[in-house]
């Protein structure tokens, strides 16, 4: 490292370096850092003078990274990220535990919200961070340890799995919706309701054709519907007497028991898939991800 001392002028150089390249703009890296233009222009002065290369390209108003500059700054933003992924770990220990849970919008409305008080009772000095997204997302790249995700997890070769919930679906329909109708008795009496589909833009999940396909319905007989690319609007859509939806039941089986939503027919869609708890292999968990991890899966047993 003494090396490295001499051939840089400083480590927060790297640090201005990596904000200017991202940002191609000096005024914004200092407006990012809370430092002067000035500041910024000079610390990259400096790094160009010790490195003997032209990292940006100075332009009207503008600046953009060197051919130099850009290889540069590939290998400068890896290592600072890894760095500022330590450091975040450190100070999760240090601070009695911090925990990001990326999962769907879905997932954090119906299973994980209704089981917070168990969480708070079961891990008092943990503060949990759910953060929801329309995407599955790069957990290495967005510094995340813990995620909830279905599918088959043979997909995912950088991430450890561990299953939470099988998935399976059946029709559901809100309290009221049968007050003046007819309840289905079999799955070809649900080609005569309002169905409502979900649309989903990025993940891969069931439709109503695999439904009554496995039910040894054609899904040229499904008749179309109201269609929200949003689950969490499908269930809103369905307590409010719009229609019958399909229900997964991990996520729907608590508001089956309480009387909100309704089972309809006894036909239910096991799709031999499961909704798995993952964590990426080259990130090693701090002891507050291991702690949450092991809650997540305890609750696949747990009423």
């Amino acid at each position: 490292m003494d090396n490295l001392r001499r051939l840089l002028p400083s480590i927060n150089s790297l640090v201005v370096f990596e904000a200017a390249g991202r940002l191609s703009s000096f005024t914004a890296a200092a407006r990012e850092l809370q430092m002067t233009q000035a500041a910024v222009s000079y610390a990259i002065n400096r790094l160009e003078d010790h490195l003997g290369a032209a990292l940006f390209l100075r332009e009207h108003r503008r600046v953009r990274l060197s051919e130099a500059g850009e290889r540069f700054h590939a290998d400068v933003s890896i290592g600072l990220s890894h760095i500022h992924r330590s450091a975040q770990d450190l100070r999760a220990v240090a601070t009695g535990g911090h925990v990001t849970l990326s999962c769907s919008t879905a997932f954090a409305a119906f299973w994980m919200v209704p089981r917070m008080a168990q969480f708070r009772e079961a891990l008092p000095h943990i503060d949990l961070r759910i953060q929801t997204a329309d995407r599955d997302l790069d957990l290495v790249g967005e510094g995340i340890l813990l995620a909830v995700r279905g599918g088959d997890p043979d997909d995912w070769p950088q991430y450890n799995a561990e299953p939470l919930a099988a998935e399976e679906i059946f029709p559901v329909c809100g309290a009221g919706y049968l007050a003046n109708r007819q309840a289905p008795e079999d799955a070809a009496d649900l080609l005569a309701h309002h169905l409502i589909h979900l649309e989903e833009p990025f993940r891969s999940a069931a439709t109503w054709r695999d439904w009554f396909a496995a039910a040894g319905i054609e899904g040229r007989r499904v008749p179309k519907g109201l269609q929200i690319n949003d689950y969490v609007l499908v269930v809103q859509s369905v307590i409010a007497g719009q229609g019958v939806a399909l229900g997964w039941r991990h996520l729907v089986e608590d508001l089956v028991s309480t009387g909100v939503l309704v089972r309809l027919t006894g036909h239910m869609l096991s799709t031999g898939m499961n909704f798995h708890v993952i964590w990426p292999r080259e990130a090693a968990l701090t002891r507050a991800a291991q702690e949450v991890r092991d809650w997540l899966l305890e609750q696949r047993d747990a009423p």
